[in-house]
């Protein structure tokens, strides 16, 4: 059988059209000239905040201490302007002060302004014994000072527990200050503070037959005690770098400088007067 070729026609290709290429055109969008801050308007800025910064650090950080730096019209001793009007003086001290050389610290005593008084952190909260307490109230009475112990209060720690570990920590004889609490922090309930310190100063006063000390800052005392159950109390007021006491109410110490410098003590401490005479101050101690 012979075959023969396809008389079929060869399939023809569809030719397609060739689609038109569009060409897109990008409009060039024009940039709007950025307007540059004036060379003037940049340097007011920057005094402007330059004087804010300086303002904020002023009242801070240099006001509150600006009296150490004002001119003393009156007395000048142990590095600072004494209070006027004041015959009695003291210290408050603490293991910050290190060893203290008491007999040098005695010399004072025949000077313009005699350091008659030193007040000695003996505890705080309810298990910390100041570590130097005991030597320093022993040389204190060896060389003749009227001596106080204080304890620092902590809001966190049971009121009792803390009266407890003071009257354990701190023996009084006749002739020494009714024992002082130092408050300084106020802790999260102000009403419970005040209830909490009521209970201390109860048990203490219990105990050493005395009505305690009230140690506190002027701000302080003001704020969260400044009513009669509190008033009650014989105050000891802390306000450093003023002329003279603001506080309106009564008082009988007053801490006015931290940064007094004495023989026989290395670096700064605490100053104090006591408001009255000598003879006041030694009317104020225990009796047998």
């Amino acid at each position: 059988m012979v075959r023969t070729k396809s008389t079929r026609p060869a399939a023809v290709k569809k030719k397609t059209a060739a689609k038109p290429v569009r060409r897109t055109t990008q409009r060039k969008v024009k940039k709007k000239p950025q307007r540059q801050m004036p060379p003037w308007l940049r340097y007011v800025i920057a005094a402007v905040v330059a004087f804010l910064f300086l303002a904020v650090f002023y009242y801070f950080f240099i006001r509150p201490y600006s009296y150490r730096w004002k001119p003393c019209y009156g007395f000048k001793a142990y590095g600072v302007c004494m209070p006027s009007g004041f015959g009695v003086h003291g210290i408050d001290v603490s293991h910050h002060q290190g060893v203290i050389d008491w007999r040098m610290l005695a010399q004072t005593r025949q000077g313009k302004f005699p350091i008659r008084f030193v007040f000695m952190k003996a505890s705080e909260g309810g298990d910390y014994g100041d570590k130097v307490f005991q030597a320093n109230f022993d040389s204190a009475r060896t060389h003749g000072f009227i001596r106080g112990a204080y304890h620092f209060y902590n809001p966190k720690t049971d009121p009792i527990r803390q009266a407890d570990f003071f009257i354990n920590s701190v023996r009084l004889d006749s002739g020494d200050l009714p024992p002082v609490l130092d408050i300084e922090k106020r802790g999260s309930d102000e009403n419970q503070l005040r209830r909490d310190l009521k209970r201390w100063l109860d048990k203490i006063e219990q105990h050493y037959k005395v009505k305690p000390i009230l140690y506190t800052s002027y701000k302080f005392k003001t704020r969260y005690l400044n009513d009669s159950v509190f008033n009650s109390y014989p105050y000891w007021i802390a306000h450093y770098y003023v002329d003279s006491v603001e506080y309106k109410g009564e008082w009988k110490f007053w801490q006015h400088t931290d940064v007094g410098t004495l023989p026989g003590i290395r670096g700064k401490v605490d100053l104090n007067i006591f408001n009255g005479s000598l003879e006041e101050l030694q009317w104020m101690t225990l009796k047998k």
